[in-house]
């Protein structure tokens, strides 16, 4: 009787002990970006892991996750200044996402953590509209008109690399319509 009670102290300490650890283990699902903060390492803000999982150290670390789900936004432009000075609206929609590439996920870790999807959204949105609006200022109309391809390379192109620096990634693009208050570009197609 008295080996036993040692015994059933040791297991029950064993079985907490277990129990603890497999608490402070987390996983990361597919669609979504695991934020390890706190303690984590010199020169770095946070760890990232996109899927995976780790252990998160009690009072050292906290953990959060970001959303990998797509974020629709749509840009009702107007207004914007050709090359010539002409003002065309250009309604589009975009599709951006937070990227996983090692270095972009800590730059999402650091500007998009704790934002709701709709602050996201927002952020976006004006980073988009600024590059579109520097875009079509570098452009004469008949080179937005006629050469689609080469206007959504330059709009993706500046895009991405303005989205990059807060952690997010340009997934699609499509410029729902092309027009212009003094009736310009109807004129060129006639």
């Amino acid at each position: 009787m008295d080996k036993i009670i040692p015994i059933a102290i040791l297991v029950l300490f064993i079985i907490l002990t277990a129990s603890w650890l497999f608490s402070r283990y987390r996983m990361c699902p597919p669609d979504k970006i695991l934020i390890v903060f706190g303690k984590v390492g010199t020169g770095q803000p946070a760890k990232c892991y996109h899927g995976g999982s780790t252990f998160v150290l009690p009072v050292l670390q906290s953990y959060s996750y970001l959303d990998l789900n797509p974020i629709n936004i749509d840009v009702p432009l107007q207004g914007a200044l050709s090359s010539q000075n002409i003002r065309v609206d250009v309604p589009s929609s975009f599709i951006v996402g937070i990227s996983t590439l090692p270095e972009i996920m800590q730059n999402a870790a650091a500007r998009l953590l704790g934002r709701s999807r709709e602050e996201i959204r927002n952020l976006a949105a004006e980073i988009i509209m600024g590059q579109m609006r520097v875009v079509i200022a570098s452009m004469t109309i008949e080179e937005i008109n006629s050469d689609r391809d080469k206007f959504l390379a330059n709009v993706s192109a500046n895009v991405e690399a303005e989205l990059r620096k807060i952690g997010l990634k340009l997934i699609n693009v499509n410029v729902t319509d092309l027009r212009d208050e003094s009736g310009y570009i109807e004129a060129l197609g006639k």
